[in-house]
């Protein structure tokens, strides 16, 4: 290979659109993808080159609450974030602390580090 050339690169995963659980592989160059087979639907493709340039998750954890009815509250992000930011976004909300009452819906924080995804509970939570 020479300087500047970049190198291929295979990638393999498992859709989880569908139950059908098509097993995607992605030939990239770089950033650049070259082909992607596996998939049976448009939807699959989607996944893959999302997997492939940006993979991202939806976030599910707990807050710890005080003085709650419960120690901790459950929430999640509102939508996907990028799999590279999931660590952080969980450690910064192991420190945070809340207080009761907590609504099913209710903003925990407006943007996790730096996304622009809310966190929301999804869990009501009472004082003591």
């Amino acid at each position: 290979m020479k300087m500047g050339e970049e190198k291929e690169e295979t990638l393999k995963f498992t859709c989880i659109v569908c139950p059908i659980g098509c097993e995607l592989i992605v030939k990239k160059v770089g950033a650049k993808i070259i082909d992607i087979k596996g998939y049976k639907c448009p939807k699959g493709k989607e996944y893959a080159i999302q997997e492939a340039t940006n993979p991202q998750r939806i976030l599910m954890t707990v807050v710890k609450v005080k003085g709650g009815s419960l120690p901790t509250v459950s929430v999640k992000t509102a939508k996907p974030i990028p799999k590279a930011k999931l660590l952080e976004a969980v450690k910064y909300l192991s420190k945070l602390e809340l207080k009761p009452p907590i609504k099913i819906g209710d903003v925990i924080v407006d943007d996790i580090v730096g996304t622009g995804v809310p966190i929301v509970a999804t869990r009501n939570v009472n004082g003591e």
